[in-house]
């Protein structure tokens, strides 16, 4: 059946229209109110990466082009994202026990560096060690070791999972010592066999996750503030007497309301950023420990919904961190049930669906939270919206090949072009008719930009449109260097992926396409 327009429908699309319009049209980079410097993007190589660094090279040097690359092809696209962060699992030797580990898959099981008498191994963990060399080739240079679980040999249940205990650290009290001194000992060995320096260390992982209490299928363990505390303190003295100037990077909360509150949780472990960083929490105050820098790790899972909670949640966290003058790193997400816009993390998305709903975390993230670097769970995942790229392998995992994503390129908005050393600047909003708007740079579902001048002197802005229709806009910087601007497009359909168009006037108007993002590079 042929279907017509009433002039009633017309007259709604017109009214339509008409809001849409409304709001900030032109956007002016502040020149003169820096923000947060910004410390790099990045991703982890758990776990797939211990079986794809042994695949054949193709799909390896593929894998790394795409994460970490800074190369253009003839046409000036891009070749991959640039991550400038990669955070490598250091393993707790489930491997070895093979099922009476608890844990059932096989790919989730990591090997250790320890030997159950005392010596160490260095040919563990080969595939994700593959990668930590590509990664460097290839120009990054911030590396994160970060543990799930203290090496079995150490842990109260044997296990490097909590199977069977409580909502304390799975690590026997009299191993702390040897825990720290295994950290140190991997930060010199990867040094001195791979050539890889180890800047940070996460000696835990989620502690106040309460998923971690009643032992998960993968390592993992919670822990007390207290206990994280000592832990922190015992890998202070172990890395000092090693030399080490490598940061020792606390907590990587679940959450973050267990940063500045409580959630799904008790004191005990919630309340991190005072407890860790208040001079009046004795127990456990860190502020003055060598290598822990005052800087606090969290993961933006369960936060992202409804939409006020996005900004709401993110407005405290970043008040609690200035009272306290922590700065703040968003070091892990993907999608999970709660995410219902995008249908929640089961089946994989390669589409901009999964890519703006990730970009819109982000950017609330950066501006909101003042997140100094923000990095994304896995690397490459399965058939699940955790991955960047998505792997098909064979049952064994000993071969397969990996597909990008939207959500691989959308990431690449931010790693390719904002550089580590870059700095966030503000941006004054305003509508058609030069009235300001407030917070006119943030439109959950229109555009939303972001602004960064780059150590080299270049400028990016950031341009997410969330909405379906396109967006007419004017940017502009107050610079005599600036001249016209190179934007970059991520949106649905082949080749669109940070793909290079036609070069914009500072000042001048431009379109952003429905459901895109674009990222524009100074020229």
């Amino acid at each position: 059946m042929k279907h017509t327009f009433s002039a009633c429908c017309c007259a709604i699309l017109i009214s339509i229209s008409a809001q849409a319009q409304k709001g900030a049209s032109h956007f002016e980079i502040d020149t003169r109110t820096p923000l947060q410097t910004m410390d790099g993007f990045g991703a982890s190589d758990a776990w797939s990466m211990q079986h794809i660094g042994l695949w054949p090279d193709s799909v390896r040097l593929q894998t790394a082009d795409w994460l970490f690359s800074t190369e253009n092809d003839s046409k000036g696209q891009p070749l991959g994202i640039g991550l400038s962060i990669w955070r490598f699992n250091i393993g707790a030797g489930s491997h070895d026990q093979g099922r009476e580990s608890g844990i059932g898959s096989h790919r989730m099981r990591t090997g250790c560096f320890l030997r159950p008498d005392g010596t160490y191994d260095w040919t563990q963990q080969p595939g994700q060690r593959n990668f930590l060399r590509m990664a460097q080739e290839r120009g990054v240079r911030t590396f994160i070791g970060f543990f799930n679980s203290p090496p079995v040999y150490f842990t109260q249940n044997g296990l490097a999972t909590n199977t069977g205990r409580g909502g304390t650290l799975n690590l026997k009290t009299e191993h702390y010592g040897d825990f720290a001194l295994f950290a140190a000992n991997v930060v010199k060995g990867l040094e001195q066999h791979d050539g890889i320096k180890l800047s940070y260390v996460c000696p835990v992982n989620e502690p106040d996750g309460h998923w971690n209490w009643v032992g998960p299928k993968q390592e993992g363990t919670p822990a007390t503030n207290r206990e994280i505390a000592g832990l922190a303190r015992a890998f202070s003295q172990a890395f000092t007497r090693k030399g080490l100037d490598t940061k020792i990077l606390i907590n990587e909360s679940s959450d973050y309301r267990c940063m500045f509150a409580t959630h799904m949780t008790d004191w005990q472990r919630g309340y991190a950023i005072q407890s860790f960083f208040c001079p009046d929490s004795t127990d456990t105050y860190l502020g003055d420990t060598p290598n822990v820098p005052r800087l606090m790790a969290g993961h933006s899972y369960w936060t992202n919904t409804p939409l006020e909670a996005l900004r709401s949640i993110r407005m405290q966290l970043k008040d609690t961190l200035d009272k306290y003058n922590v700065q703040f790193w968003q070091t892990e997400t993907c999608i999970m049930g709660n995410d219902e816009e995008i249908g929640g993390g089961g089946g994989y998305d390669r589409t901009m669906k999964t890519a703006l709903y990730v970009a819109r975390i982000i950017h609330h993230d950066i501006v909101y939270a003042g997140a100094r670097s923000w990095q994304w769970w896995r690397a490459v995942g399965g058939d699940y919206k955790d991955g960047l790229l998505r792997e098909f392998s064979n049952r064994e995992g000993t071969d397969g090949h990996v597909v990008d994503s939207k959500l691989l390129w959308a990431l690449g908005n931010y790693s390719r072009f904002v550089r580590p050393g870059a700095t966030r600047m503000g941006i004054t909003a305003t509508d058609k008719t030069g009235r300001a708007v407030t917070e006119g740079d943030t439109d959950r579902t229109g555009l939303m930009c972001t602004a960064y001048r780059n150590a080299d002197g270049s400028w990016v802005m950031v341009v997410v449109n969330y909405a379906t229709e396109e967006k007419s806009m004017t940017f502009h910087v107050d610079d005599r260097k600036v001249k016209s601007w190179q934007p970059y497009l991520t949106a649905e359909g082949a080749g669109k992926n940070l793909q290079p168009i036609g070069k914009v006037g500072n000042g001048k108007q431009t379109v952003i396409p429905a459901r895109s993002i674009v990222t524009f590079v100074s020229r």
